[in-house]
């Protein structure tokens, strides 16, 4: 190159020296003062071209050398590994690469390897899953319900992947519902997507009908790309489509859910081989790039592939050696056999960022070295589940206490969403505070996975980082059994004066609290006139579940007390005191949620029981 160049200018000097060369001198007339053309001169002129000459190939030599680094760079830029296996030190798990390839539009997509793709589709469902399985999760999109009352929810018509669904619901209703000032801030997007301030006797569903599909969207979008932010660490996202989805089909203006029913017809994924055939992703670092990514892929996850693709989207973001190392037991499939359910890892993972197995704070020691990791820090959206009402798991202060009023809640087959309409629910009087407070030092002392006692060591350690001065007879009865119950522990505080670090209230007044939840369940069910149709020739129509329910907090341990305890003042009439009593209880699984949050609960409501099956 180099050469050419140095010959190309030789050329152009001898043919600038041939066409500029001095002419023949001319012989001077008597009395004119010219005379010939000194040889200097002409030198001068010719030194000068060839330095023009010269600066002008060297100009050439720098432009080209600029767009050869430019081309180079762009090369560099297309073929750059994009590492899904986490970020972690070398050695630490295998790390797999992606292949370089192209979607239809230009833009620059990977597809994965044929060992990640296999390495992904173990990890989610083992190595033996059913078709039944396999077909629940594939035939879930992530879509909002068509009723007006329920308008703000994502209906779930297969189960499995309900965990999914619930997960970005409690997301979608905390952009739907609260304005937090740290949103991301996307290009011609307002930062506010909040409700209108909600008066007490005013019903949620009223209010859901009245939002737009454009917000709802935008919602959506921003709640994925949340969740995916927060399994990249706040780093990267990694959005998985598929490859017969891009370019022309994926951005469909006419009926673009149609077209792309129509291409999905023949797809099935039934092994790692098919899955790394069809499954293309996109790797984005800034969160405007991602949103316009996502937005532009609604159609997609609108489809009956999107909530396993977004589950997809999720491992990769979180990177697959990492989402391993998150857990217990990585042997297990992530969907769990033989239903289908999305394991409590997945639903960790959506809300935290984190795949822990478990929902404790923290980690726990189990002696020899050995740990169980719970969550590890403080969630946005939280997690309820009637398995700590059956004393199978303690879910931690992170989970049940979280930013916004929202939780996901589970059950043993299903997960559905409680939220409230405002944050004060939230809010803890000076009782819950010091419960809190006390709880808190007992969980810290508690080694039994949630069960809810400590040894006498540590409990000694808990008086004393709470300030309790328990009686020598109550101390001496708490700790005769070798071990202390909260249960049993609370019920003495209870009738502890405050100033021996009790929570004594003489009247009866310090912890109670009226207030109202939602809850929704995604599951589409047959209802006519508002009600589950069971019979009849009226059309049900399939929607989801929406139930306003009345909590009220007593002041006492037990519902039980603090009804004995209403009596008429002396000089009062007894009417007088019927009007203050609370509505008839009414009791479902969910009430027994609601009370791991709020442990002496009472709930009422209008219509059918609410369900989190």
């Amino acid at each position: 190159m180099v050469d050419q160049e140095e010959e190309d200018l030789k050329i152009a000097l001898r043919m600038s020296m041939q066409q500029h060369e001095s002419p023949e001198p001319k012989r001077s007339k008597p009395g004119d003062g010219s005379g010939e053309v000194p040889e200097e001169l002409s030198e001068v002129k010719n030194r000068r071209l060839q330095r023009e000459l010269m600066a002008a190939a060297a100009e050439k030599r720098m432009a080209a050398a600029k767009s050869s680094v430019a081309s180079v760079l762009k090369s560099v830029e297309s073929v750059k590994e994009v590492k899904i296996s986490g970020s972690g030190d070398e050695g630490k798990g295998k790390s797999v690469t992606l292949e370089k390839c192209k979607d239809k539009s230009g833009n620059l997509g990977t597809e994965l390897s044929s060992a990640e793709a296999h390495h992904l589709f173990s990890m989610i469902f083992g190595n033996e899953v059913s078709k039944d399985v396999l077909a629940q999760w594939s035939n879930q999109g992530i879509r909002f319900s068509p009723d007006p009352e329920t308008s703000m929810g994502l209906v779930q018509h297969e189960g499995g992947p309900c965990g999914v669904l619930a997960a970005i619901q409690a997301f979608v209703l905390k952009y739907l519902l609260f304005s937090p000032e740290e949103s991301e801030v996307v290009p011609n997007m307002s930062t506010s997507l909040g409700l209108r301030r909600v008066s007490k006797n005013e019903y949620a569903g009223d209010i859901f009908s009245s939002l737009s599909q454009d917000k709802k969207s935008r919602a959506l979008v921003r709640s994925m790309v949340e969740i995916l932010f927060l399994c990249g660490s706040n780093e990267k996202v990694v959005i998985s489509s598929l490859n017969i989805l891009d370019g022309d089909i994926e951005r469909s203006v006419e009926c673009p859910d149609e077209v792309i029913a129509k291409a999905l017809e023949d797809l099935s994924i039934d092994s790692g081989s098919d899955l790394q055939k069809v499954l293309r992703v996109y790797t984005y670092t800034s969160r405007s790039s991602a949103f316009q990514k996502l937005q532009e892929m609604l159609p997609a996850f609108r489809s009956r592939m999107g909530a396993l693709l977004f589950l997809i989207s999720a491992l990769l973001s979180r990177g697959l050696d990492n989402v391993q190392a998150d857990r217990d037991d990585p042997s297990q499939p992530l969907v769990t056999a033989p239903f289908g359910h999305a394991s409590q890892e997945i639903v960790n993972l959506l809300l935290s960022g984190n795949a822990a197995a478990n929902v404790f704070d923290g980690k726990m020691d189990l002696g020899g070295g050995m740990f169980v990791k719970g969550i590890s820090t403080p969630v946005e959206v939280g997690f309820l589940t009637l398995l700590e009402s059956l004393n199978f798991c303690k879910v931690g202060q992170y989970l049940k206490c979280p930013r916004w009023p929202i939780w996901v809640v589970g059950s043993e087959s299903h997960y559905t969403v409680l939220f409230a309409l405002n944050t004060e629910v939230q809010d803890e009087n000076e009782l819950e505070s010091r419960e809190s407070q006390i709880r808190r030092a007992f969980d810290a002392q508690d080694q039994s996975g949630g069960g809810g006692f400590i040894s006498v060591e540590g409990f000694h350690q808990v008086l004393k980082e709470t300030s309790i001065n328990l009686p020598s007879e109550k101390l001496e009865h708490l700790c005769s059994t070798g071990f202390i119950v909260w249960s049993e522990f609370w019920q003495v505080l209870l009738d502890l004066d405050k100033s021996l670090g009790g929570v004594k209230d003489s009247t009866g007044l310090m912890g109670k609290k009226v207030f109202d939840l939602y809850h929704f369940n995604g599951i589409a069910k047959s209802i006519v006139n508002g009600s589950q149709a069971s019979s009849g020739t009226e059309n049900p129509i399939q929607r989801p579940r929406l139930t306003k329910l009345r909590v009220s907090v007593p002041p006492r341990w037990t519902p039980e007390e603090f009804m004995a305890d209403v009596s008429a003042p002396s000089g009062e009439k007894q009417n007088s005191v019927e009007v203050s009593k609370p509505e008839p209880v009414q009791h479902a699984p969910l009430v027994d949620c609601i009370r791991t949050r709020w442990n002496r609960a009472v709930c009422n409501w209008e219509g059918d029981t609410p369900s989190i099956v």
